[in-house]
Order: structure tokens, then C-alpha cells, then sequence
């Protein structure tokens, strides 16, 4: 496994803390509680597990745009991934990270790795994420 992902940043950011990984992807509306941070989705591979804090990585968002709200709801909470890493931009992420930066100064770092780094993601993982989109895993 490389020790550096490098992938391209959406919303640019620093963020440090250990993996959350799923091939699936996530709906928050209904998928994730924002007053503590957990995955609610009893559908989803990763419910139960407590995404607060964490960097989050999943493919893309699956729902609306109320992704966006929930997302936003976190951050307010203090429930919020630390970062989030995709395989592709999603809109409502980068929308909901684009709103807490003007809203609370405190946006989600966004970035996209390509599938097959993304692939190398494994739950447990420490990562250190860099505003230029690198990743470092440990």
C-alpha cells in the first residue's frame, strides 16, 4: 500500500483521524443521526458505526439534497465527519461543506480519490489529509 494517496480536493482542508470505509453509498436523510454522529441506515454496511469525527469515505451521497441539511445539522452539532473522501464530486457534500464554512467557519474537507486509491481504503486506517488533496494513510 503507497503510504500517499493523492487526490484532487473539492473542498480544500486539513483533517486528521482514522478511516470509516464503504463501497456503498450514503444516504443521510433517514442514514445519519446528527445529534451523535452514527450511521442509522440499518440497511447499510456501516450501520451502528459512529462517523463523527472520522473521515468519512464512500463512493457518493444517495438520496436529495436534504444530504446537504442533515450534513449541515452535524456540523452545528459538533457530529460531523472530520473530512469526507469520494470517487467522484458530489454536489451536496460540497455544498453542505461550502454552507458550514459561511455559516459556523468550519467546512468539511472534500476530496476525490480515483476508484482504484480509493479502493486501498480500509476502515481503522489513520489518515492524514493535506489541503492539496494529499492523503497520508498509516
Amino acid at each position: 500500500m503507497p503510504k500517499y494517496l493523492h487526490g484532487r480536493p473539492i473542498i480544500p482542508g486539513q483533517a486528521s483521524g482514522k478511516a470509516l470505509v464503504s463501497n456503498e453509498p450514503l444516504s443521510f436523510w433517514g442514514g445519519y443521526d446528527y445529534q451523535t454522529g452514527t450511521i442509522i441506515d440499518q440497511r447499510h454496511p456501516l450501520a451502528g458505526q459512529q462517523a463523527a469525527g472520522r473521515i468519512l469515505a464512500v463512493p457518493f451521497t444517495r438520496g436529495s439534497s436534504t444530504t446537504t441539511a442533515v450534513l449541515l445539522e452535524a456540523v452545528k452539532a459538533g457530529t460531523a465527519p472530520a473530512a469526507i473522501v469520494t470517487t467522484a464530486p458530489d454536489s451536496f457534500f460540497a455544498l453542505a461543506s461550502i454552507v458550514a464554512d459561511e455559516m459556523y467557519a468550519k467546512p468539511i474537507p472534500l476530496v476525490v480519490l480515483s476508484s482504484q486509491d480509493f479502493a486501498l481504503l480500509q476502515t481503522g486506517q489513520a489518515l492524514n489529509m493535506q489541503e492539496d488533496g494529499r492523503i497520508e494513510v498509516n
